[in-house]
């Protein structure tokens, strides 16, 4: 398991490294410089509440399909069936829902339609989740990964063109950038739907009762716990947008930062697309998950430090280098709120690990208290310190929630903790930062030092013991 978890790992990572950072910072960081902070400012609080009842297009399902299809793939056609048409009335459900509360809070003109697309979109990007799910649960992580980047591959063609073709001579429109989501959702779904189609071994879309009353008893834990990381992971900027005066240009500012962030979470996610199901049959055949946990830690922890560290040191360099308009505002942003990400990374391993065993209840108790958390810092630090302000409720959350995660796996996994390991990954460390300020402090080069920092992060583990050259050349050539 652990073999195929790395291989797999190599394949999806080198997959999305080549797409996903040019979709980034190629194309949406494009669309924020054409368009400018405010104009970006109203696209992103909206999108961000368009995500806040994502829990009603799911209701857990996800999840709990791919945890269900990895145990019992002789399934997929019966579940397969049952759930098509559930997510159709979901998605009628949501899309009525964020609507009226989009009235309820003010919305109107622009930016209702704006809502009315994007919630569009989000339906379509919870059916691509939902379709994966079942690739992902039978293992098929080659096929998964190569649908997890035809959506980016996609909307990087239309937004390239609209963005530099001479046709528009230089002019972008915002609803342009989600009409480009739109049409990249909807052939992304179609394909993922024919994939998933020829796996099962029949299919009949009806509404089947039984299922629909399972799957409803049965993810309903995993439907909360979705429900509050959403609001937790999203709020913020609705709450930028709707406390301050100057709510939209703030909200644009912060969507700066986050943007990056969100970036670095794709490769989190990805961890936890191929573990979740990996540690749902390990926990299933009974065997012991110490070692893939151990390698998912040595894998994700150093790189993730290294990203903090390189955040920590050139905030206005990596902003100024992306962004043409409010690089020292959103700077202050970004080097307090990529603090999180290291916690964040971590989460992706020990948040799967507990939902792979089914300890929805503790998770669903972790969510709850980091969104109490959340909640208030947002409503006090936010009207003091603006967009500073939820980056510092959003890192206090984070530490929160991994903190809670780690202690629950210690004690229901009856996990020791490893001090050697602990050691090893604490003094390579001190050396990157040790290296990084001297090759610093002779040059005063910001990309040697970078250049340092992901070299050191990439070799010193293999020095270190943490992880071995045997084991991966083994895997790349098996």
């Amino acid at each position: 398991m652990q073999k195929k978890f790395v291989g797999n790992l190599l394949f999806v990572l080198l997959l999305n490294l080549l797409v996903k950072p040019f979709w980034i910072l190629g194309i949406d960081v494009a669309v924020q410089n054409r368009v400018g902070a405010e104009e970006y400012g109203l696209y992103y609080p909206i999108f961000g509440f368009s995500i806040l009842l994502n829990i009603v297009l799911d209701f857990g399902i996800t999840n709990y399909n791919n945890k269900n299809i990895a145990q019992h793939s002789h399934m997929l056609g019966r579940y397969f069936s049952g759930i098509f048409n559930i997510k159709l009335l979901l998605g009628l459900i949501y899309l009525v829902l964020t609507l009226s509360l989009g009235f309820l809070i003010g919305y109107q003109g622009k930016a209702i339609y704006l809502l009315l697309i994007l919630s569009l979109n989000q339906f379509l990007a919870s059916a691509i989740l939902y379709l994966r799910s079942n690739l992902s649960g039978l293992h098929l992580f080659k096929l998964d990964g190569l649908l997890s980047v035809t959506d980016r591959l996609l909307m990087i063609g239309i937004c390239g063109y609209l963005l530099w073709s001479d046709h528009f001579e230089g002019v972008f429109e915002i609803e342009w950038f989600v009409y480009a989501q739109f049409a990249a959702y909807l052939v992304t779904a179609l394909i993922a739907f024919f994939a998933v189609w020829s796996k099962a071994t029949f299919f009949k879309p009806r509404f089947d009762l039984v299922v629909f009353r399972l799957i409803l008893k049965e993810s309903l834990p995993f439907a909360l716990l979705v429900l509050l990381m959403s609001f937790y992971y999203r709020l913020d900027s609705v709450m930028i947008e709707r406390l301050l005066i100057d709510g939209q240009y703030q909200a644009g500012v912060y969507a700066q930062a986050y943007r990056i962030l969100e970036g670095f979470n794709m490769f989190g996610y990805l961890f936890a697309a191929i573990l979740l199901p990996i540690f749902s049959r390990m926990i299933k055949d009974r065997e012991s998950v110490n070692e893939l946990l151990r390698t998912s830690f040595n894998l994700i922890f150093i790189p993730s430090v290294s990203i903090v560290f390189i955040a920590y040191l050139f905030p206005e360099e990596v902003m100024g280098l992306l962004y043409l308009a409010n690089v020292e505002e959103s700077a202050e942003v970004f080097q307090i709120l990529m603090g999180s990400f290291i916690a964040i990374a971590l989460s992706y391993i020990y948040g799967t690990l507990l939902t792979a065993n089914g300890n929805l209840k503790e998770l669903n108790i972790i969510s709850a208290i980091g969104l109490a958390l959340n909640l208030t810092l947002n409503f006090w630090l936010i009207p003091s310190f603006g967009a500073e302000g939820a980056a510092i409720a959003t890192l206090f959350t984070q530490l929160l929630v991994i903190s809670s995660q780690l202690f629950f796996v210690k004690r229901i996994f009856k996990l020791s903790v490893r001090y050697p390991i602990l050691l090893r990954n604490f003094i390579v460390i001190l050396l990157i930062i040790a290296l990084s300020y001297g090759v610093l402090e002779f040059t005063d080069s910001m990309v040697l030092t970078i250049t340092t920092i992901v070299t050191s992060s990439l070799l010193l583990p293999f020095f270190g013991g943490l992880v071995s050259m045997k084991e991966v050349l083994k895997i790349i050539r098996a």
